[in-house]
């Protein structure tokens, strides 16, 4: 007897070919589905009926992997590309180099705000080329080894639990609809997975970046304290116990909403960039010169606008951090003992320069890299179709 076509789905699935029945799923419950042209995921329920067979497949959870995948690759290439802005970032952001700043803060405040921040920007390139004259080119890649293997693991998880988080939180509490809500809570489960994992490989490469610095403050009369990243750790857990391994967590933790807000307005831009282009779908007008320019380089440039507004609202938490880091004084003791401790420490010695210092090349070196890296992210994800 025929059966109803409500009660059951025909698929091809058997080896032989012969198709075999899945029960009937209401549409309300049903999984999403993904494109096999584009990659985009479609609701289930907004799939037709008699839609050819074939067009679409369910959403595989093996393809998860991608994210991570994506997330290590696009990380790799933006921190080797802009590490030498980072060695200068972590110098600017320590109290060793600050206190040669705020002799020039006079001189920089009588400045209009146009003027102090080229004033700021020429400086920054200078400071960059006397490392280059000074320690030589390879000073300006110091950290990169514990830098690119924090960026590894870091981007890796930041993207995976982002990624897969987004989908089954919208899935499960949603009806599997996206909301700022839902990317709100994705990016803060993935800065708090994140932090917590790689606290440990930043607190060595803050160490090497800035050990330079510990014997220029006696005129080179000290030698360099750690020979390399296993020297930085096994000196680290000698003298301060594996705690110390886990120094600026706090500030770190604060962090995350700055990679919050970053992933909050990048979805937010990619909704805009998504919906202009449907726009210009159903106007059927011609694409012009700028068109093609969004299209290749939207995503890119949202990433780069969003990283840059979350990057000025939430810098100070990457000053108190490279503070924490920071080896102990002379005398053993440390300057910096905790989060607020050293958010105040800091207004009170240096004012809100000292919360700002090394934003310059934070920017120049931050901006660029976002963009790389959710380019490269988002390029991988549609190589291999997976819905970002």
């Amino acid at each position: 007897m025929a059966q109803h076509p409500a009660a059951a789905t025909f698929m091809q699935g058997r080896d032989d070919g012969r198709p075999f029945q899945r029960p009937h799923v209401p549409a309300e419950h049903a999984a999403p589905m993904q494109s096999r042209e584009t990659g985009d995921a479609i609701p289930q329920r907004a799939v037709p009926e008699d839609a050819p067979r074939g067009q679409v497949k369910a959403l595989p959870f093996a393809k998860s992997w991608v994210h991570f995948m994506a997330g290590g690759v696009g990380g790799i290439t933006a921190a080797t590309l802009t590490a030498p802005l980072d060695v200068l970032k972590t110098r600017l952001q320590s109290d060793i180099y600050q206190a040669q700043l705020r002799a020039k803060a006079q001189s920089i405040g009588s400045l209009n705000p146009a003027r102090a921040a080229v004033y700021h920007l020429a400086d920054t390139l200078r400071i960059l080329g006397t490392v280059y004259r000074v320690e030589g080119p390879r000073a300006l890649f110091k950290g990169l080894g514990p830098n690119l293997i924090g960026v590894v693991p870091a981007r890796s998880i930041n993207f995976f639990v982002y990624g897969n988080g987004k989908r089954i939180i919208s899935e499960h509490w949603n009806r599997g609809e996206e909301a700022p809500w839902v990317h709100l809570t994705a990016g803060v489960a993935a800065g708090v997975a994140t932090s917590t994992a790689t606290n440990p490989i930043w607190m060595v490469k803050t160490r090497l970046q800035l050990d330079k610095n510990v014997s220029e403050r006696s005129g080179g009369a000290m030698h360099r304290q750690y020979r390399n990243s296993y020297d930085c750790v096994r000196q680290i857990i000698r003298d301060e116990g594996l705690r110390g391994m886990y120094k600026g967590m706090s500030a770190s933790y604060l962090g995350v909403v700055e990679s919050t807000m970053q992933w909050t307005l990048y979805e937010q831009l990619k909704a805009y960039l998504a919906r202009r282009e449907l726009r210009m779908e159903r106007s059927g007008r011609d694409k012009t010169w700028w068109d093609e320019a969004v299209d290749w380089t939207g995503k890119a440039g949202a990433a780069g606008g969003a990283k840059l507004v979350a990057a000025i609202l939430a810098y100070p938490h990457e000053v108190a951090r490279t503070r924490l880091r920071q080896a102990p004084m002379d005398n053993g003791m440390l300057k910096y003992t905790g989060l607020m401790q050293c958010f105040k420490l800091v207004w009170k010695e240096e004012g809100m320069m000292g919360l700002y210092g090394g934003l310059t090349p934070h920017l120049m070196r931050t901006v660029p890299s976002a963009a790389i890296m959710f380019g490269m992210y988002e390029g991988i994800l549609r190589l291999f179709h997976t819905p970002a």
